[in-house]
This record gives C-alpha cells, sequence and structure tokens, in this order.
C-alpha cells in the first residue's frame, strides 16, 4: 500500500479529496455532538479507524518495517499520536461543542502561517514569493469570509481551547511531513501507529471526564461512517501525500476545506452565504491555487530529505 511517494498533481488532488473528505465531516460532527460527548466521540471514531487499520499491519513486510523501528522512529509516532490525534483532534472536538463552526474554521485556518514561519527553521522548506502572496491572499480571504460574524458570541473557553489546537495541528503539520518525506516508514505503519496512540488517549480521557452515553443508531452511523471512510482511509491518504507536498504546501490544501464547509453548509444545513462571505471563499481559493503554482525552494542543505537523520 503506497510504496511509492507520489507525483505532485496526484499528491494536490488526492490532498483535495482528503480534504473534501474532512469537509463533511465538520456537518457529521455537528449532528453527532447532540448525543455523544466530544471526546468521547472522537476517541470511539479514532479507536474504531485503528482496528480497521490493524490487520494491514499483519503482513509480512509490514511486521519486518515494525520490528526495525528505531527507538527515534517510535518516538516520533508518539508525538504525533499526542499533538495531531490527542491535541488537536481533542480540541477541535471540543471547539465545536463550544463554539459555532464557523468559528472554529476561522482559527483553524490560521494554521498555514503558523506552519509556514515554523517549516522555514523546523524543515528548512523555504516558500517562495509566489507562495507567500498566495497565503496572504488566503488568510484575507479568510479574514473578508469570517469577521465579524466568526467572534459574535465566541465563548473564551472555546477559544483558548481552539487556539491550543492551531498550536498543535501547526506542529503535528510538521512532524508529520518530517516523518513522512523520506519514505522510509510505511503510510499504513504512520498512520495506525500514531492513530491508535492518540485514540486511546481521547478515549480513556473521555470517559474518565466525560463517561460514557448511550448512543443511538444515528450516532452509532455517524462514527462508523466517520471511522472508516473519513479516519482510516482518509488519513492514510493525507499521510501518503504528505511523501511529496512540503508542510505548507499541505497545510494550504487543508485550508480549503474553508470554501467546502461554506458550501456544505449552504446545500444540506440552509446557510445563506452573504456577497461578502462568497468573496472571501473567492479570494481563499485563489490564494490555494497561487501557493500551488510554484513549488518550494530547498536550501542547499536538503538532499530530498536527508535533512536531521
Amino acid at each position: 500500500m503506497f510504496k511509492s511517494a507520489p507525483k505532485q498533481t496526484q499528491a494536490i488532488f488526492l490532498g483535495l479529496f482528503v480534504a473534501f473528505l474532512w469537509s463533511t465531516s465538520w456537518v457529521l460532527i455537528k449532528f453527532g455532538l447532540q448525543d455523544i460527548p466530544p471526546l468521547t466521540f472522537a476517541g470511539l471514531r479514532y479507536g474504531l479507524a485503528t482496528l480497521c487499520l490493524l490487520p494491514f499491519l499483519l503482513k509480512p513486510e509490514i511486521r519486518t518495517s515494525i520490528s526495525h523501528l528505531s527507538r527515534r522512529d517510535w518516538l516520533g509516532l508518539v508525538l504525533l499520536g499526542v499533538l495531531w490525534y490527542a491535541a488537536a483532534q481533542g480540541a477541535q472536538f471540543i471547539g465545536l461543542k463550544l463554539l459555532p463552526a464557523m468559528t472554529v474554521s476561522l482559527f483553524l485556518n490560521m494554521t498555514p502561517l503558523l506552519v509556514s514561519i515554523l517549516g522555514i527553521w523546523a524543515l528548512r522548506e523555504l516558500p517562495g514569493t509566489l507562495q507567500w502572496i498566495g497565503m496572504v491572499i488566503n488568510l484575507c480571504g479568510v479574514g473578508l469570509y469570517f469577521f465579524p460574524a466568526a467572534l459574535q458570541h465566541a465563548s473564551m473557553t472555546g477559544i483558548l481551547v481552539i487556539l491550543a489546537g492551531v498550536a498543535a495541528n501547526a506542529l503535528s503539520t510538521l512532524l508529520n511531513r518530517a516523518i513522512n518525506r523520506g519514505n522510509q516508514l510505511p503510510v499504513i505503519v504512520v498512520t495506525t501507529v500514531s492513530m491508535g496512540i492518540g485514540s486511546v488517549m481521547l478515549l480513556v480521557s473521555g470517559i474518565i471526564v466525560q463517561g460514557m452515553p448511550a448512543i443511538p443508531l444515528k450516532g452509532w452511523g455517524i462514527i462508523l461512517w466517520l471511522a472508516v471512510i473519513n479516519t482510516a482511509l482518509a488519513f492514510n491518504i493525507w499521510n501518503y501525500t504528505l511523501r511529496t507536498l512540503t508542510a505548507m504546501e499541505s497545510s494550504l490544501i487543508n485550508s480549503t476545506m474553508l470554501v467546502q464547509v461554506a458550501l456544505l453548509a449552504w446545500l444540506i444545513l440552509g446557510e445563506d452565504l452573504s456577497g461578502q462571505q462568497w468573496a472571501g471563499i473567492a479570494l481563499a481559493a485563489i490564494g490555494v491555487v497561487l501557493v500551488q503554482l510554484k513549488f518550494k525552494k530547498k536550501l542547499k542543505a536538503q538532499q530530498e530529505d536527508g535533512i536531521n537523520k
């Protein structure tokens, strides 16, 4: 499964497909939170997704890869599980419980700026001029779409939670790129091990703090769809794209969920969009396109990920 790195164009389209799947998650999570506490909900989603992926680890070549994992490899996978799944995803579920989806999306779309700045130092991935321009246009579109509506009636606790989630999301994006770009670890190993660690943390903390409620059939249907399609499948594809895409490129593709969530909210939830919001969506989309028109510059010390090995 996913033995070689994808070509740039293939990676972009696969990334956009995953972003679409994750966009539908926002609608499903909002429905599911009516019956399921956020941390328990997140733990069940990622726990079931991990169970779906475990059989793939039984392949002889995968078992061999796992047996050859170094202490540094294990440390990276544990940190990825803590940051990306337990912290970032946990904060997103709690944020969606405390805040409108619009507000949560606003803050999460600030991730590319943080990723781009940190990526210069952490990964030696230097964005080109056109990429910086595209990122600024993207952020202007985000601001135009959301302000001032997104921050009205916002919970300060919710804002602090989602800001912590933004930080965890940015750090996990950098770490995920660093782990995957060398093509040394099988994608299925990266996804399953890190997800398994994060899901255990989410589920245990959720049951201790929030308890295990009686979940109706509709709730289990949402959990199963999120676990199998939007998690087990989507996260494997996403990790595969990170063998090619830079941290900044992947973060900007992820931010296209702004456009997709808005459209889904309009089509499914009946939320009307103003002219200002449509203009913001257009600017955000243009920014993403500009980022992809010019690929990253590499520092001379980077010879396809010989960094920090």
